[in-house]
């Protein structure tokens, strides 16, 4: 395994852990800040916000820069918004500090799968891209909850500082290990949108936001679903969390060496079949304690079993805007994951028990794989590797 490859993971931990540990230490800001729950989680909406604005403000600002050099700068931004943060007491500058480390995450897994794509072996992409993206994983194996433990411990401002310290170590694995690599072709600022015109990566992202956002109708209600329903205490939620993070790790992993050998496109369709398989059981099947983590094993896993064939495949399917296109990936995650909560949770809303969530998913994932297999159908002849 390329050290290159291990450095641009680092990346991906660092913005794993800046990303979902706020999901977990919500309550510990809320009574800093003095304001309740629903308005600090405002500061997970903030970092959707950054990742969806700078996605592409970045591109457009820096597609003339040198690959190598992009990483740097936004890892610099990460860093600054996460110190920021760790001395905010101020619920509307956190807001801004919290949007502010946004911003980097889109564009980084974009320039970040291209630089990986180059320095794969041949045939050997999709590990690549997975390798880099592995970091995510573990940050939701043993980063956040040690994040968790951090804050109960000793201060929730204590793992905004850590992120700060592993921003600084990232820069300098990235200075060292990331050879120079050339700009990418200049293609001017209408060039950078031209791929659009295709219904390629309209699909892609289709794929992506609805595949992936049924998930998170789902796993946005994991906790009370796992305690209320299949009868599992607090305590050991716990340990289904890092349960789910290790299925993370294998599904990412297991997604780029499936698609490297049968396409990525037949990878995408059957992880999203196994999503079906899986949220059906579960809301068929939650109070059954077994069923219930076998299924939030499976999920979870397909979950990041799809991340790297659709990074693979957007990436493929952006000519003169490949840049872009990586990152408009992270932009649909984002977007399903904030859809799918919401729509998630609709039916507890209206009085429905906590395995509907998953029925709704189930309705998200049929769209991904109408859009997958459309895409695979129409573009199978211009592309073999589809």
């Amino acid at each position: 395994m390329k050290k290159s490859l291990i450095a641009l993971a680092f990346g991906t931990f660092a913005l794993g852990m800046s990303e979902f540990v706020m999901m977990s230490i919500l309550p510990y800001v809320a009574q800093s800040m003095q304001c309740t729950i629903p308005e600090a989680g405002h500061l997970i909406s903030a970092y959707a916000l950054g990742v969806c604005v700078g996605a592409p403000s970045v591109v457009l600002i820096a597609r003339k820069r040198p690959l190598h050099q992009i990483l740097l700068a936004l890892i610099c931004i990460y860093l600054t918004g996460n110190l920021l943060m760790s001395a905010c007491s101020d619920l509307h500058l956190g807001i801004l500090f919290r949007f502010i480390s946004g911003l980097p995450h889109g564009a980084y897994f974009g320039v970040g799968s291209i630089v990986a794509d180059r320095l794969a072996p041949r045939g050997k992409s999709s590990l690549a891209i997975a390798i880099m993206s592995s970091g995510m994983t573990v940050a939701n194996l043993i980063g956040i909850p040690t994040g968790t433990w951090l804050s109960d411990l000793v201060s929730w401002r204590a793992i905004f500082l850590f992120n700060g310290a592993w921003g600084m170590l990232t820069f300098i694995m990235l200075y060292r290990l990331i050879p120079h690599m050339a700009p990418l072709p200049n293609t001017g600022l209408k060039g950078q949108f031209r791929f659009l015109k295709s219904a390629a990566p309209w699909l892609l992202i289709a794929t992506t936001t609805f595949g992936n956002g049924g998930i998170f109708c789902w796993y946005s209600y994991i906790s009370p679903l796992m305690n209320q329903l299949a009868g599992f205490s607090p305590s050991e939620i716990t340990l289904l969390m890092v349960l789910a993070g290790g299925s993370m790790c294998v599904g990412n992993i297991a997604g780029g060496k499936l698609s490297d050998r049968y396409t990525p496109g037949r990878t995408i369709l059957a992880m999203q079949t196994c999503m079906i398989v899986g949220l059906l059981s579960t809301f068929f099947f939650a109070t059954r304690p077994g069923i219930a983590v076998l299924m939030m094993c499976l999920c979870t896993a397909c979950l990041f079993g799809v991340s790297a064939p659709q990074q693979l495949l957007l990436l493929r399917f952006s000519k003169g805007g490949e840049m872009m296109g990586a990152a408009l990936v992270q932009v649909a995650f984002n977007l399903g994951n904030a859809v799918g909560a919401y729509c998630g949770g609709l039916p507890i809303t209206y009085g429905l028990t906590y395995n509907y969530p998953a029925l709704v998913g189930t309705g998200f994932v049929a769209i991904g794989i109408i859009s997958t297999i459309t895409f695979c159908r129409k573009y199978k002849k211009e592309n073999a590797a589809v």
